[in-house]
């Protein structure tokens, strides 16, 4: 059973903060608390629930040797999002959500294919009977393939679920997941619908505070499962 944070911890991280009354989806009423100085006040109660759900499917996912693709772009969560994949050993994208990620898989994985081929060159040092100018532009090439495919390497095939962050930012991601009925779990601000994804989480998806307490919580969960 995983564990979520308490309801005193996502308060401290403002979790808790929606967005203005006036930029608010009707389908996410169930999930507000009340509404203070014009911002909707999410229900934590509703928060912790919908996280330990989300969290136990992604627990079963990975006990099954299954994979999550991470997804988040916005630049207060890339950076973190990217260091909690890679712990745990998870695929990520948190650069531009490219479209064909998931309904052009086959494409991506030839992306992959030569990212690690060009690495492997480089590494071993099979790249230095080259002038320095196409060095350089091998270089450059590898950088493009890091920022698009790197951490797509330990994905062979497509996922078996997707986590977003801000499913507003990553619409893309949330069609193309559809298309492929690719199970969504994603936190869920005040202005967005919920029904769009399988397990919604319903937050404020711009605080850092959360997105470190929801981070960690996922993590924690995981490689404990990761260690049984």
């Amino acid at each position: 059973m995983s564990k979520t944070p308490k309801i005193e911890d996502m308060l401290k991280a403002g979790m808790h903060f929606g967005h203005r009354t006036n930029r608010w989806h009707p389908k996410m009423k169930q999930f507000i608390y009340t509404s203070k100085n014009g911002i909707y006040i999410i229900n934590l109660k509703k928060s912790q629930e919908k996280l330990g759900e989300a969290l136990d499917f992604m627990e079963k996912l990975v006990a099954e040797g299954k994979s999550i693709l991470f997804v988040g772009t916005k630049n207060q969560v890339a950076g973190p999002l990217q260091k909690m994949a890679t712990e745990i050993n998870q695929p990520y994208i948190v650069g531009k959500w490219l479209g064909g990620y998931l309904t052009n898989f086959p494409v991506v994985k030839k992306s992959v294919k030569k990212y690690l081929d060009l690495m492997e060159k480089k590494e071993s040092g099979k790249l230095e009977k080259y002038t320095k100018k196409e060095r350089l532009e091998f270089d450059r090439e590898i950088e493009k393939l890091k920022i698009r495919v790197g951490g797509l390497t330990a994905l062979n095939k497509l996922p078996d679920a997707l986590f977003v962050w801000d499913i507003k930012e990553e619409e893309t991601a949330i069609r193309e997941a559809q298309q492929k009925n690719i199970p969504i779990i994603a936190i869920c601000d005040t202005n967005v619908n919920p029904d769009e994804v399988n397990y919604p989480i319903p937050g404020n998806d711009d605080a850092t505070k959360t997105i470190a307490l929801v981070l960690a919580a996922i993590k924690d969960s995981l490689s404990a499962v990761k260690q049984k």
